[in-house]
């Protein structure tokens, strides 16, 4: 192997490929050798690569997923990308399961299993004792089952809670909340009784069966014992999927943006994932989830926002001026689902979007409008609707009311996403003056589109 230990422009000169028989420019002049080889045997094994694995994943979708996600399981946008990618493939990812996930992203029955080892404080150990009791007893029963099978000095509480708040024990008690609450008592139950089985003394409901704590009857199983809290309603979907982004790095069982799939295609066709691909000072319009608001102060003392964003296929940085800061700041708080019009902006070969405007999804209302082929194509119907559009359109600023298109022919039914200068302010107003032109028109708010 040749090392390179020194660099000098010698100005323009041929190149060839080394796989050449006789001419090439492994060395060039004065003994350099050029850095800008790339012999025909590297291409082969690159394109013989990309052959492969685009067999792979044609003929086994699942299993190549998963084993993308679980190479690339240490980058957060990766990983968001390739779940995308997998919802487009109509392959479902689902948490963690304490009784089927491994340590990586699995396939199993058609759709591919969260592993242990992408959940926040959940250790190797933790997961070695995990599956090594699961081996050995089979399946987990109950929470009581669990933490009276594991080596709790490996598994903690904190390891625990973490489980449970990700939805790995979903398959045994649906209800995170009532798990939760039950940690502390059969957790310092399963101690006291590890305790006692390393001291050798064993408890007198292990050598008689024990009773139920509800009945006289007999029970089988020392883990129906443990004691249980006072039964808790579960935590809202809300609350269930923001336990999941902590600890997973993602939403997974369900995303807050998911029931707005159709509707935000429709009004936002560019997605995160592809900021990168448009050219600067294109205005977008994306709906979002917001993940982080940090506030900054100019120099001359004016407040401004930096953005946390993302959609179903990748999160991005965002960035508010103070003159619209000061218009749209209350609608900045963490968690809110927002549709937001901004241009794209790079800097330090990083993209993000300058945000001129934002809204609340669950205000956001659409005015449908419905057209025959005839009037889609006839251009004085054409000039009819524009004309009515662009009369209540008024002040661009205030105008935030998309309008869309819904084109009618026998089975076909096609929606048309009309340009932002063709929004409105009042939807109701423009649903009577449209069906006062004979264009049959109606509101449906974005959240149920």
């Amino acid at each position: 192997m040749v090392k390179i230990v020194t660099r000098k422009f010698i100005g323009e000169q041929n190149v060839y490929d080394i796989g050449v028989e006789r001419d090439h420019n492994f060395v060039i002049k004065n003994g350099l050798v050029a850095s800008n080889c790339f012999n025909k045997s590297h291409s082969t094994a690159y394109g013989y690569v990309t052959y492969q694995t685009a067999y792979l994943k044609a003929n086994y979708p699942l299993e190549y997923m998963a084993a993308l996600l679980t190479a690339n399981s240490g980058d957060t946008d990766k990983v968001q990308k390739y779940i995308s990618t997998c919802m487009s493939m109509n392959i479902q990812i689902e948490p963690p399961d304490i009784n089927r996930s491994g340590v990586d992203f699995t396939p199993v029955a058609g759709k591919i299993l969260f592993g242990f080892s992408a959940v926040r404080n959940v250790g190797q150990n933790a997961i070695a004792c995990i599956l090594s009791a699961r081996e050995e007893g089979g399946e987990f029963k109950s929470l009581g089952d669990f933490c009276d099978r594991v080596d709790l000095r490996a598994v903690n509480r904190r390891t625990l809670e973490s489980l449970i708040s990700c939805g790995a024990f979903d398959k045994i008690q649906p209800n995170r909340h009532q798990l939760i609450q039950d940690l502390p008592l059969v957790y310092d139950w399963a101690q006291s009784r590890a305790k006692d089985r390393a001291s050798g003394q064993g408890s007198i409901f292990d050598l008689l069966g024990g009773f139920s704590t509800t009945s006289n009857k007999p029970v089988n199983n020392a883990f129906e014992i443990a004691p249980k809290a006072q039964a808790v309603s579960d935590f809202p979907p809300q609350e269930k999927l923001r336990m999941e982004k902590e600890l997973l790095g993602f939403y997974v069982s369900d995303h807050p943006l998911k029931s707005l799939k159709q509707s935000s295609s429709v009004l936002a066709p560019i997605n995160l994932s592809q900021l990168g691909e448009q050219r600067e000072d294109t205005m977008l319009c994306a709906v979002v989830m917001l993940n982080g608001v940090k506030k900054v102060i100019t120099k001359k003392g004016d407040p401004m926002a930096i953005l946390q964003i993302e959609d179903l296929t990748s999160q991005s940085e965002a960035v508010v001026f103070p003159k619209n800061y000061e218009r749209i700041s209350s609608l900045l708080q963490v968690d809110a689902r927002l549709i937001i019009w901004g241009k794209v902006d790079r800097r330090d070969e990083q993209t993000q979007l300058i945000v001129e405007d934002a809204e609340l999804v669950d205000t956001v209302k659409l005015v449908m409008v419905e057209l025959t082929p005839q009037q889609a194509v006839t251009i004085e119907e054409r000039d009819r609707l524009r004309t009515i559009l662009k009369e209540q359109s008024g002040d661009k600023e205030k105008a935030k009311i998309p309008v869309i298109g819904i084109v009618q022919a026998g089975n076909s039914r096609q929606l048309v996403r009309f340009g932002r200068q063709f929004w409105v302010q009042d939807s109701l107003t423009t649903v009577i003056a449209l069906q006062n032109a004979r264009f049959p028109a109606h509101i449906k708010p974005l959240t149920s589109s």
